[in-house]
């Protein structure tokens, strides 16, 4: 799938997407996102990057952190998403340090070293190139700083596997067909198969000069956190 293909996805189901991750994830991303922000090791008083930001669940959950003395940039390609974002944050946080970005996770209008902390959700598996991200991650973090990174997982467990298919099948799909989204939501099966495994990710890590890297399987191995600290 092309990355025009992607956003084009994103921007048809900007209405639905925060029902549909309550969805998706039997109502628990709330608390991933909450580990996968802790995880980030963010502070108040930083400045920090969430990346593939959709309707802002991260950025507000970093923003809470940050306080009134830090700072949050929250970027996604996807404008009508950013536009969701941006209007929760008048309606729900009107005094957030947030900045909406449009721009593309693969080339980031960003200085070197200039963040305390990135975080990613749900977005790592949909860009064309996974190194490629890492490496744009590496180069705008400070040194000693994290990123963490929260995704869906295919399962090593064979019954786990089997469980997620069906459960795509039977609950997501129809759901996705009841709210008017079926065939932008079927790609999600595919992009599981394709997605690197947890331990592949580390290596990818590694390979763009990460000096630390960890991952976290989460939901019995239907979710995880890849960690990654620059040297």
């Amino acid at each position: 799938m092309t990355h025009n293909e992607i956003r084009t996805i994103f921007d048809r189901i900007a209405p639905v997407y925060d029902r549909f991750n309550d969805w998706l994830s039997l109502g628990q991303h709330h608390i991933w996102k909450d580990m996968t922000v802790k995880w980030s090791g963010v502070k108040p008083g930083d400045t920090s990057l969430d990346l593939c930001c959709g309707s802002g669940d991260l950025s507000f959950m970093l923003a809470r952190r940050v306080r009134s003395t830090g700072q949050v940039f929250g970027v996604d390609f996807s404008y009508e998403l950013l536009e969701v974002a941006r209007s929760r944050a008048q309606s729900q946080y009107p005094r957030s340090p947030i900045t909406w970005i449009e721009a593309d996770v693969l080339n980031l209008p960003f200085d070197d070293d200039c963040f305390d902390a990135v975080t990613m959700g749900y977005g790592l598996r949909n860009v064309t190139n996974i190194p490629q991200s890492l490496k744009e991650i590496h180069r705008v973090l400070k040194k000693g700083a994290k990123a963490a990174i929260l995704d869906f997982h295919r399962p090593s467990d064979p019954q786990m596997r089997a469980f997620q298919q069906w459960y795509l099948d039977n609950l997501v799909v129809p759901i996705a067909n009841y709210m008017g989204v079926k065939d932008e939501y079927a790609y999600i099966s595919p992009s599981l198969d394709r997605f690197p495994t947890g331990a592949e990710q580390m290596e990818i890590g590694r390979q763009v000069g990460f000096t630390t890297v960890t991952h976290y399987p989460l939901a019995n191995g239907m979710m995880g956190v890849l960690v990654l600290m620059k040297g």
